[in-house]
This record gives structure tokens, C-alpha cells and sequence, in this order.
């Protein structure tokens, strides 16, 4: 029986027009893991699949034992759907020519689907299996009009280098490409509700704040239990099901994977991240092509963001963390010695929980621009998202988010995560004026900058609040 498939409408759509096509078919569906991209195949595919197999995972072998183990699943795998194949592969070129010779046996006219599950796993060290694949889709595949081939993966950095970018002999050869990313806040409360789990709003975003919208993630969350019993039985149980999940997804996504740790760990500790020299520095990692190949493995994975500031010059380039299960893991997990199984429901006034929900706020905010343009009407006008910060003033101004738009208007915004409406003093009122005073000053921009707040529950009403042009919620969020 198959499970209904949250979101992903855009996905389904194009899956369902390449399989109805009457032309050869390479498609790359991509992304981080745990993001349902087996899931989304399999619920979409699955009865019509002529050949399945997922590759195995290399955390326990390595090298020839590994290309072995690699080349024994495969075999298993073509037997199941019915390979008359007696011995297993020496190498990739004979398993790929089994799969051909299965294939053509199976070919009635109907469309053949290949799903390749894990595919970076089956590239082991002087394997030839790359080779190999160049030649099973350029010496037949490509001229079989009949033939889907599915390819999946979680280390994207490979998918990217391997198979989007290769400059050999896949260059140009992949058909379609289909990157799966994480849900949105709508999405996630159409999971729950689907699921039968009850949360408020604003115990979904905190929800966000923790785990993301990444689908295997929430699907650990049990039916009748409140945000804070979940977390705890996520992260902090004494069998937390997630109690060595940051290890294994850098280890599984990433070939220079501590390194990889190195500079999220780094980035986990400051709002608008770092500079590449500043990761040299701090990390004391070398700053050559290892450190470029982890950076844009991490970028490309979704990890982390390149970006710059407001006003700064275009080659100072900034690096911050994106990932909210690694905030959330480095900030309360990483190498903490509480025994305390409840800890999340015991501790919600700690000063580092308050730190922590005002920085993450900040980047579900900055996750959910298409639904934040829509709050402020502004769909169809060209902008760019950036932080700011002072130049001039050492403990200066800085802003969340500036939007700056093509219409001469920028909004400058501010997120403040809170359980009730949020109420400007005096005090906030001043900094909020100096702010917009030297960020104008500094920039030199002429356009009307519109302060706006974006909010869990709005704007308290006072002397204060006329200073707000616009009042963005955590409903705004869900659409």
C-alpha cells in the first residue's frame, strides 16, 4: 500500500512527464540525506520498476573489500528480478553488461524503469565504476527510447562533480536533474496533520528551529507527545534516536568529512558567519583546494550559504550555517555530558535556549523569502536578500535581513522570536532609528527603507510601534 507524498508537487509532476516521454531517460534526483528522495522514487515508481538496487553503505569496509561487497549487492540485485547470471562480476563493466542483457529480456515495448539507489556509495577507490556507467548509458542506454534511468544520492557534492559537471565521458549525458530540498513550514504542518500529531504554530516553528523540514526527521515524532517530549526522545533520551545522527550524515555525505565538521562547527557559533580567511584562522585548516572542495561540497549539500553583506565589497565573501539539526546538535549535544533524559522539557528558560531560538529564528526567516515577499505583496519584484553590519562602529548596528528591491524600496528586517506580540520600548526605539541612521550613512542608499518586523504572534500597539511599516507573523510562514 502505498503512503501518500507530502508536498513535493513540482517533483511528482516532472517524474510523471519524464516517464510518459517516448525518449531515453537519465535522471539525477539529489539531495541531503534523510530528504525522502528513495521515498519519493519508490511510492512514485515502484510497481514499475525493472531493476532496483541500493548501493551498500561503506562505513564498515573500504577498498578492494568494499568493490567486492559492491559488486555482490549489485549481483544479488540482478538475480532478484530475474538475471540468469552465475558468478558474481569481477568488475563494473560485466555487472553493467548483465543489467543490459537483463534489461533486454524484460523489454516488451512498456517502459523500463532502473533505479540506482545511493549511487556515490558504488564509486569506490580505482573501482573503474564511473567507467563503467559511461559506457552502459553511452553504448546502449542513450539509444534505448524506452529506458528511465533513475540515479540517486545524498552526497551531492558527487552527484555534482561526477555526474552534472563531469567533463568526461558523462559530460552533457545526464537528461534531467531533480534536487529534493527540505520542507517548508506549510509542508511540515500538512505532515503532521497527516500523521495525526497535533502542534500549535508556534511550536512547529521551534519545531523547524530543531530538526528542519527534513521528512525522516519529523516522521520520528510520536502521536501525542508535546514538542519538548519529542525533542527529548530525539536528542536527549537515553536511546535518543538521533543520538549519533550528526556523525553519520557528515560521514555518509562527505569523502573529507571532519573537515567538513571543522568548519560547521565554527560557523554554529556566530549569526552572520564567517569569512573564508576567518575558517583559515579559527580552524587552522589550509587554505587551498581541500578547504574549496569542503566548502562547496557543504554549499551544494545545503549545509551552509555563501553570501555577502550589504555594502561590502563583492569579494568578501561570508560563509554561515544553514542547517538546523547541526545548530541545534552543536549548541546542546556536542560533547555535553548531561544524563538528564528530559532535558529539553527542564530547561526552557536557560539563557542559551533563549540565544538559540533568536538565532535560528533567524534562519527559518531567512528559508521562507518567497512566503515573506508574499506577506509584504512584493511576488513579482526583483530583490536580493542580505545581512548588514556596521564598518565603522566595533559593536555597531547590524541588521537580520535586508530586502533590497527593485522598486527603490528596501525593507529592513528585524526577527524576533517570542511567545507573545512583540513590544518595542524606548529603548529598541532608539536602536532601531540608529540603525536605519547608519546604514544610510554608510551605504549611501537613497531608496525609503521600511522597517519591518517579522514576528511569531505581531506588534504590541504603543507610542512606539508607528516606527514598523510592516508586521510579518508566523502565520505568514505557513502559506
Amino acid at each position: 500500500m502505498t503512503q501518500k507524498i507530502i508536498g513535493r508537487k513540482k517533483e511528482i509532476e516532472e517524474l510523471r512527464r519524464l516517464y510518459a516521454s517516448d525518449k531515453p531517460v537519465f535522471a539525477v534526483v539529489y539531495g541531503r540525506r534523510r530528504i525522502g528522495k528513495t521515498f519519493l522514487v519508490r511510492e512514485l515508481l515502484g510497481d514499475k520498476f525493472a531493476f532496483y538496487h541500493t548501493a551498500l553503505s561503506p562505513s564498515e569496509l573500504s577498498n578492494s573489500a568494499l568493490r567486492n561487497q559492491q559488486l555482490l549487492g549489485f549481483y544479488t540485485s540482478l538475480r532478484d528480478y530475474g538475471s540468469q547470471m552465475d558468478n558474481v562480476p569481477d568488475n563494473w563493466i560485466l555487472a553493467f553488461d548483465a543489467l543490459r542483457q537483463l534489461l533486454k529480456e524484460k523489454d516488451h515495448g512498456q517502459r523500463l524503469v532502473v533505479f540506482i539507489d545511493e549511487l556515490p556509495w558504488l564509486d569506490t577507490a580505482r573501482s573503474g565504476f564511473i567507467t563503467a556507467l559511461e559506457h552502459f548509458w553511452n553504448g546502449w542506454g542513450a539509444g534505448k527510447q524506452n529506458l528511465m534511468l533513475i540515479v540517486c544520492g545524498s552526497a551531492t557534492s558527487w552527484i555534482s562533480d561526477k555526474l552534472l559537471n563531469n567533463h568526461g565521458g558523462l559530460f552533457d549525458r545526464v537528461t534531467d536533474e531533480i534536487k529534493l530540498y527540505p520542507f517548508t513550514l506549510g509542508e511540515c504542518e500538512e505532515y503532521f496533520k497527516n500523521n495525526g500529531i497535533v502542534m500549535s504554530r508556534y511550536d512547529q516553528v521551534q519545531s523547524y528551529m530543531a530538526i528542519g523540514g527534513i521528512p525522516f526527521y519529523l516522521s520520528l515524532y510520536q502521536k501525542g507527545c508535546s514538542l519538548a517530549q519529542n525533542i527529548d526522545n530525539l536528542f536527549f533520551a537515553r536511546n535518543a534516536k538521533l543520538k549519533f545522527e550528526f556523525d553519520r550524515l557528515y560521514s555518509s555525505s562527505f569523502v573529507n568529512y571532519e573537515e567538513c565538521k571543522s568548519i560547521v562547527r565554527l560557523l554554529s557559533k556566530k549569526r552572520q558567519g564567517f569569512t573564508r580567511k576567518e575558517i583559515t584562522q579559527q580552524t587552522h585548516l589550509p587554505d587551498g583546494g581541500g578547504l574549496s572542495n569542503s566548502l562547496k561540497a557543504l554549499e551544494v549539500s545545503d549545509f551552509i550559504v555563501s553570501y555577502r553583506k550589504y555594502a561590502y565589497p563583492k569579494r568578501e565573501i561570508y560563509y554561515r550555517l544553514t542547517d538546523n539539526f547541526s545548530k541545534f546538535w552543536l549548541t546542546f549535544c556536542d560533547n555535553k555530558l548531561t544524563t538528564n533524559g528530559a532535558f529539553w522539557q527542564d530547561n526552557q528558560n536557560l539563557p542559551q535556549v533563549a540565544s538559540w531560538r533568536g538565532f535560528s529564528f533567524e534562519g527559518v526567516c531567512f528559508y521562507h523569502e518567497l512566503q515573506i515577499k508574499k506577506a509584504l505583496g512584493i511576488n513579482g519584484v526583483q530583490t536580493e536578500l542580505y545581512p548588514w553590519k556596521s564598518r565603522t562602529e566595533k559593536e555597531g548596528a547590524q541588521i537580520d535581513m535586508i530586502i533590497d528591491r527593485a522598486d527603490n524600496v528596501m525593507n529592513i528586517c528585524e526577527m524576533k522570536f517570542s511567545d507573545d506580540e512583540y513590544i518595542i520600548t524606548a529603548k529598541y526605539d532608539k536602536e532601531l532609528r540608529h540603525k536605519l541612521t547608519v546604514l544610510r550613512e554608510e551605504s549611501g542608499t537613497k531608496k525609503a527603507l521600511h522597517l519591518t518586523l517579522v514576528t511569531t504572534y505581531g506588534l504590541r500597539m504603543n507610542e512606539y510601534s508607528g516606527i514598523v511599516q510592516k508586521v510579518i507573523t508566523m502565520d505568514d510562514f505557513f502559506g
